[in-house]
């Protein structure tokens, strides 16, 4: 009988090094897996639900996109995101039209805290329209992997049953464990194809006829802002409470009065300029309080990479080596990051003189 602990252990995949495309799956119109390994044959470790940030050799120029992993770390030796084309997105047009296997791409991640392991309980509701149905389909498929049965409504939302993505795979995995409760709902119907589920946009009746007990679940939701604001407010009307609602989006979050910055806080000043050095760049340029870290970079030739660039990737982060920097950010970055002098360049602002290793 052969020992175990004798076999080499695989290393662990790190950002330094580049993912090979190795698989290219058409889903719903318009829509791909991207399916990648690591050259070197390293594992992924990384939390359902969290994302990437791939950087995609452009004609035009190198571009940074985030993608949410569909994919689930219970299945280690690959990695994959689903893409759906977006109007008016160069980034997912370029991907669905020229990344082939054996193409090789640079990848920052895996990062985020949208995931069910953060928040245990013994219910959840994921909701979720169009592609926003990646993180869901991701933490659904962990659960599935255990083998023991969870207890999760799985509602998503499309313009017609034939662009549900993941349908046939969902209701694969919800045939072989009941508690996977899955609810379709969408807007129109497809031609000579009779649809018996739900019809219109998601509301408040919806959710009390999917989920009865509701209260009693933790809430995942994903997809556009307008989506999830209904969501938010139908929630809220029913008396939900919403520290048990979590949602992902790589857009920027509406001002509160919790993002003002305190009166004592240091604030940068209009009109005033500071040195910014880019040390490993060997690069100073002299450049405006009010100027981000990561648009003085691009001003001045330089090529940070960065994603979302109002401080929810963490894409750009970059070590500062000397100076302060005032940084509102929107969950980028971890508290042990900052204190070993990380930031993240696209919501800081230099006060006084700076050093960065970028």
């Amino acid at each position: 009988m052969n020992d175990l602990s004798s076999l080499p252990k695989r290393a662990v995949w790190s950002d330094a090094e580049p993912l090979e495309c190795v698989s290219v799956i058409p889903e719903v119109p318009n829509t791909a897996t991207f399916t990648f390994q690591a050259p070197s044959g390293a594992l992924f470790d990384f939390s359902p639900g969290q994302f990437l940030t791939l950087e995609l050799p452009l004609p035009s120029g190198t571009i940074h996109r985030t993608y949410t992993i569909s994919s689930s770390p219970s299945r280690p030796r690959s990695i994959s995101v689903t893409i759906k084309a977006q109007p008016g997105s160069i980034g997912s047009h370029w991907m669905l039209n020229e990344l082939q296997p054996g193409m090789r791409l640079k990848a920052f991640g895996p990062a985020g805290v949208f995931t069910h392991l953060n928040h245990p309980a013994e219910k959840y509701l994921f909701i979720s329209a169009g592609s926003g149905i990646t993180p869901s389909m991701s933490m659904a498929t962990y659960m599935f992997d255990l083998g023991t049965m969870p207890d999760i409504v799985f509602v998503n939302c499309a313009r017609r049953p034939s662009e549900i993505i993941f349908r046939e795979r969902l209701e694969h995995m919800a045939s072989r464990m009941p508690g996977i409760d899955l609810k379709w709902v969408v807007e129109g119907t497809d031609p000579f194809r009779p649809w018996t589920g739900y019809r219109g946009m998601f509301n408040q009746l919806m959710l009390g006829l999917m989920a009865p007990d509701y209260l009693e679940r933790e809430v995942f939701c994903c997809g556009p802002e307008p989506f999830m604001r209904a969501v938010r407010e139908a929630l809220s009307g029913l008396g939900f409470d919403m520290d048990r609602y979590h949602q992902e989006s790589f857009q920027a979050p509406a001002e509160t009065d919790a993002d003002v910055p305190d009166i004592d806080d240091v604030v940068p000043e209009q009109g005033a300029d500071v040195e910014l050095t880019f040390a490993a760049s060997g690069v100073t340029a002299t450049v405006a309080e009010t100027d981000t870290i990561l648009a003085a970079a691009r001003n001045a030739g330089l090529n940070i990479p960065s994603g979302c660039t109002f401080g929810v990737c963490g894409t750009c982060r970059i070590k500062k080596v000397s100076g302060e920097v005032h940084m509102v950010h929107n969950g980028g970055i971890t508290d042990e990051d900052v204190e070993a002098g990380y930031i993240l360049a696209c919501c800081s602002n230099p006060i006084g003189n700076v050093t960065v290793d970028a």
